[in-house]
């Protein structure tokens, strides 16, 4: 499931697993909708695959 909210020129994606009750959120302009999704999805992706903190900090990517 994914979710949008919007407060004035910001716009917010959830990503639920609803099995899980997992959520991975991505914030940003308005305009980037799309992009706000594909980012938050992944994210999601990321944690249900098991990915902790430490790897991502390990691989120079921001957690």
């Amino acid at each position: 499931m994914v979710e949008f909210v919007r407060n004035g020129a910001y716009l917010k994606c959830s990503a639920i697993h609803a099995a899980t009750g997992t959520e991975a959120s991505a914030v940003g302009p308005v305009n980037e909708r799309a992009h706000l999704e594909r980012i938050a999805i992944g994210k999601l992706r990321r944690v249900l695959a098991g990915a902790t903190a430490q790897h991502v900090v390990a691989r120079g990517w921001k957690a």
